[in-house]
C-alpha cells in the first residue's frame, strides 16, 4: 500500500522559484528540490550559492538572472526553463520588494517599483506559465507568496500592502479559472519574517518588541519555516487545494 509520505515527493518534477537568490526564495528552492524536483532559480543577484547546494544534494539548478518587475521577460523565464530543464510543473511567485514611507509622503516611483516586481511580476509569469500548461495539456502548481498584508494595512507601505492584497484576490481568480484544466493555484503568508525585508523592524526595539509580543508563538520566522508549506502546496498531497491562501505566521492572524 503507498505510503502517504510518497504524495509529497516531488520526484521528476520542474520548479520555477523567483526571488530564489536568498531568504524565503532559497530556503523555498531547496526545499522543492530535497523533495526531488529541479529547479529554476531566478533572480537579479547571483544565485550560484543556492544552485551549488542544490547540485550537492543530487538535484538540477538553473541559473535564470532574470528581473521579473521588467515587462518582458516571463516567457524567457518559461522557455529557457524547458529548454534547460526539459519542463516546468511548479511555479513559486516570490520576488518581492518593500519601500516605506508616510502614505502622505509615499512617492510614485516608490509605488511603481514595488508593483512591478510584486503584482505586475507575478501576474505576468502567472499567466505564461498556465498557458505552457495549458497547452502542454498538463496538470501543475502555482504558489504565490502573498503576505500578513494581505489580509491587513499596515502602516508606512502602501504599494506593499496594495500589492500583497491583490496578490491574495488574484490567487482565488486564478484558481476559480484554471481548477478545472487541473492547475492548482493557491498562496503562502508568511509572517513577520527574519529577513532582508525585516530587517528595520528586528533593529528598532521599540517595534521588535511590540511585533514579538503579538505573535503566539513568541519569536520571529525564519526561511525553514515555510519549507513544509511550499512542499505540500507543489506536492500531489494538495490537489484537492484551490484559491486557499495558508498563513504561516507563528499564530499571528489568530490574535
Amino acid at each position: 500500500m503507498p505510503s502517504i509520505l510518497d504524495q509529497f515527493k516531488l520526484d521528476g518534477k520542474v520548479a520555477i522559484v523567483t526571488g530564489a537568490s536568498k531568504g524565503l526564495g532559497a530556503a523555498m528552492a531547496e526545499a522543492l528540490a530535497e523533495a526531488g524536483a529541479d529547479v529554476a532559480l531566478v533572480a537579479r543577484s547571483r544565485t550560484d550559492e543556492v544552485a551549488a547546494r542544490i547540485k550537492a544534494g543530487g538535484r538540477r539548478a538553473l541559473v535564470l538572472p532574470f528581473d521579473v518587475g521588467a515587462p518582458d521577460v516571463a516567457q524567457k523565464i518559461v522557455e529557457e526553463t524547458v529548454t534547460g530543464l526539459g519542463r516546468a510543473d511548479i511555479l513559486v511567485n516570490n520576488a518581492g520588494i518593500i519601500r516605506r514611507a508616510d502614505f502622505l509622503n509615499f512617492s510614485e516611483q516608490d509605488w511603481r517599483e514595488v508593483m512591478d516586481v510584486n503584482l505586475n511580476g507575478a501576474f505576468r509569469l502567472s499567466q505564461q506559465f498556465a498557458r505552457h500548461l495549458v497547452s502542454q495539456e498538463s496538470p501543475g502548481k502555482i504558489i504565490q507568496v502573498a503576505s500578513l498584508l494581505s489580509f491587513q494595512g499596515g502602516v508606512r507601505v502602501a504599494s506593499y500592502t496594495a500589492a500583497k492584497h491583490a496578490l491574495h484576490g488574484l490567487t482565488k481568480l486564478m484558481a476559480n479559472e484554471l481548477a478545472g484544466r487541473g492547475i492548482n493555484v493557491n498562496a503562502i503568508a508568511p509572517g513577520y519574517m527574519a529577513t532582508d525585508n525585516t530587517e528595520q523592524l528586528r533593529a528598532d526595539p521599540a517595534r521588535s518588541r511590540a511585533i514579538l509580543d503579538r505573535i503566539p508563538a513568541g519569536r520571529w520566522g525564519t526561511p525553514d519555516d515555510l519549507k513544509g508549506a511550499v512542499v505540500f502546496l507543489a506536492s500531489k498531497a494538495s490537489d484537492y487545494l484551490h484559491g486557499f491562501t495558508l498563513a504561516v505566521d507563528g499564530g499571528w492572524l489568530a490574535r
